[in-house]
């Protein structure tokens, strides 16, 4: 079967739109987190999120729906430990995690244990998107991708100098506070495409290939973008003809670009 046969079916064709529109998502907010040094938040909200995925499972709800609240609020409650405590960014991220994962534990035994509905939350599985999460998906991707636009020089002055932000006028607990909750609804709507265990690699690796090239600041973002949508479109067909993990393909794709990246970076 070769790739002009495999669009022909509805569930691939949905997950390459969702697909290319979480990747571009990614890429986008990704590059802010990996220069902020704060690329571990996503790894720490994903844990959380199996919270809101178990409470949904629990009250038989659909998961996506109470893991979007779920997340938010963690990214909020990472944000007070960091200012309210004399905590690191690390160390906050840290203790919210393994709150969260043992809460989701908990309450996914309650709910009858890992069953397959947990599992695609897990480990991702993209073929499975269904039309309404597709749309829900392109809706929240474009409302993250729309905040990421009109604040984009706030962004980039906190993200490159704070304290001149500050002194320029800039309302940075503001920027972060947005920055914090588009990242959990980021980490939230990617849980369906690579999984719960492996999100974060999709905001960091993409980004750490385009910062090989990169000339500039949108040039990073656009190049990141490049790398995350061929990731996803290469992993959705490797996967399919190979019939592996389509989530795992997709990061490992992700993995050999920035391993290729940083070797023709260094033959220069």
């Amino acid at each position: 079967m070769d790739v002009i046969e495999l669009l022909n079916f509805g569930f691939i064709q949905r997950a390459i739109i969702t697909g290319v529109f979480i990747a571009i998502l990614c890429s986008s907010l990704g590059i802010f987190l990996v220069l902020r040094r704060l690329s571990l938040i996503g790894d720490g909200l994903a844990h959380v999120t199996l919270s809101g995925v178990a409470l949904g499972l629990l009250l038989q709800m659909y998961p996506l729906y109470m893991a979007i609240p779920v997340t938010l609020i963690s990214g909020l409650g990472i944000l007070k430990l960091i200012d309210k405590t004399k905590l690191s960014g690390d160390t906050a991220i840290g203790i919210v995690s393994s709150a969260g994962i043992s809460l989701g534990i908990i309450m996914a035994s309650i709910a009858g244990g890992f069953n397959v509905d947990l599992f695609s939350f897990l480990f991702g599985n993209i073929l499975t998107i269904s039309f309404e999460e597709m749309i829900l998906s392109i809706l929240l991707s474009l409302i993250v991708i729309g905040f990421i636009i009109a604040l984009y020089n706030k962004l980039i002055s906190s993200t490159f100098d704070e304290e001149l932000a500050k002194v320029s006028g800039i309302n940075t607990k503001m920027i972060n506070g947005i920055l914090i909750l588009l990242t959990s609804l980021t980490v939230v709507l990617s849980m369906k495409i690579i999984g719960i265990m492996l999100v974060s690699s999709f905001l960091i690796l993409p980004n750490v290939s385009a910062l090989q090239f990169a000339k500039s600041f949108k040039s990073s973002i656009i190049i990141s973008c490049f790398f995350s949508i061929l990731s996803v479109l290469s992993g959705i067909v490797v996967s399919f003809a190979l019939n592996l993990p389509t989530g795992a393909t997709i990061v490992l794709i992700n993995l050999l670009i920035l391993i290729l990246s940083m070797l023709i970076r260094q033959s220069k």
